[in-house]
C-alpha cells in the first residue's frame, strides 16, 4: 500500500521541529508500525538523508520504550496495544498518517520522535520498592497472599512505563503512572512496612516533575496499553490522605505535649 507520512523532525530539545512530509510505496499490511518507520529509514538512508530517531527494544509490547503518538492518539488507533505491536493492516491505501513524540513538558524531545522520560524513573527511585533482605528466595507459600489482592496487584504491576497516560491526559498529570507503582506494592503484605513513605515521596517527586493534576478525565486509562484502570488513582489517594492526617495528628501530639 502507499502511504503519506507526516513526521515530526526535531534536532534536539533546543531546536524548533516541525512535521516533514514523506511518500512511502509498497508497504505491507503484515508489517508492524515500527517495521514502517525501518522501510522509511532505509528510503532516507538511500537518499543520504537522516533517518528517522525513535525508540524501541523489544517490539513485544512490554518495554513501553516505542511510544509515540499517531494521528493524534498516543501508540495508535487500536485500543490496548503498543506502537510497536500495532500493525498496517490496520491501514488502507492512501492513508495520511501524523506522527509526533509525547507531548509533555516533562517528557522533553531529544530527537525527532525520542523523548526524556527519565522524570517516570524519578518518581519510581523516590518509593517504589520494597526493603528486604537479600540472599535465597524466600519459599513462595511463606507469605499467603489472599488472591483477589494478588490479582489486582498484578494488574496494577502490568503498567510498563511508556508515558502513553501523561501524552492523553489534557493536563500532562502523571497520576496513573504513579497510582499503579504505589498500589501494586501497597496491596501485598511485603510492601506495608514503606506505604506511608512510599505514597508521600512518590507524590512529592511527581508534583516536583512538574505534572499536571488530575481531573478525573478518564483519558489515561484509555490510552493505556496495558488497560490500567483509574481505580488505582482512587487508591493513591486515599493512602495519600490517610498519611497526611497521620502525620497531623502526629504533629498536634508532639505540640500538646510542649
Amino acid at each position: 500500500m502507499k502511504l503519506t507520512l507526516f513526521v515530526w523532525r526535531q534536532k534536539n530539545c533546543k531546536s524548533q521541529g516541525a512535521f516533514q512530509r514523506y511518500e512511502l510505496d509498497g508497504v505491507s499490511e503484515d508489517s508492524s508500525f515500527l517495521e514502517m518507520i525501518d522501510m522509511l529509514n532505509l528510503q532516507l538512508l538511500e537518499k543520504g538523508e537522516a533517518p528517522v530517531a525513535f525508540e524501541h527494544d523489544c517490539r513485544e509490547g512490554i518495554c513501553g520504550s516505542c511510544s509515540m503518538t499517531i494521528n493524534g492518539r498516543p501508540h495508535g488507533p487500536k485500543k490496548l496495544t503498543t506502537a510497536c505491536q500495532l500493525h498496517m493492516r490496520n491501514y488502507k491505501d492512501g492513508d495520511v498518517i501524523y506522527i509526533e513524540p509525547f507531548r509533555a513538558k516533562p517528557f522533553p524531545v531529544v530527537k525527532d520522535l525520542v523523548v526524556d522520560r527519565s522524570a517516570f524513573d524519578r518518581i519510581q527511585r523516590a518509593g517504589g520498592y520494597v526493603s528486604v533482605n537479600t540472599g535465597a528466595a524466600v519459599e513462595a507459600n511463606t507469605t499467603p497472599i489472599e488472591k483477589d489482592k494478588a490479582d489486582e496487584a498484578f494488574d496494577a504491576a502490568a503498567c510498563i512505563g511508556c508515558g502513553a497516560c501523561v501524552a492523553a491526559c489534557p493536563n500532562g498529570s502523571a497520576m496513573l503512572f504513579t497510582a499503579a507503582k504505589v498500589t501494586h506494592l501497597g496491596l501485598l503484605p511485603q510492601g506495608q512496612p514503606e506505604r506511608s513513605s512510599r505514597v508521600a515521596e512518590m507524590v512529592k517527586q511527581m508534583d516536583s516533575e512538574m505534572f499536571g493534576g488530575c481531573t478525573n478525565h478518564g483519558e489515561c486509562q484509555e490510552a493505556c496499553p496495558k488497560g490500567i484502570s483509574i481505580k488505582y488513582i482512587t487508591k493513591l489517594n486515599r493512602d495519600f490522605f490517610a498519611n497526611s492526617i497521620k502525620k497531623a495528628l502526629s504533629i498536634r501530639g508532639k505540640m500538646q505535649a510542649q
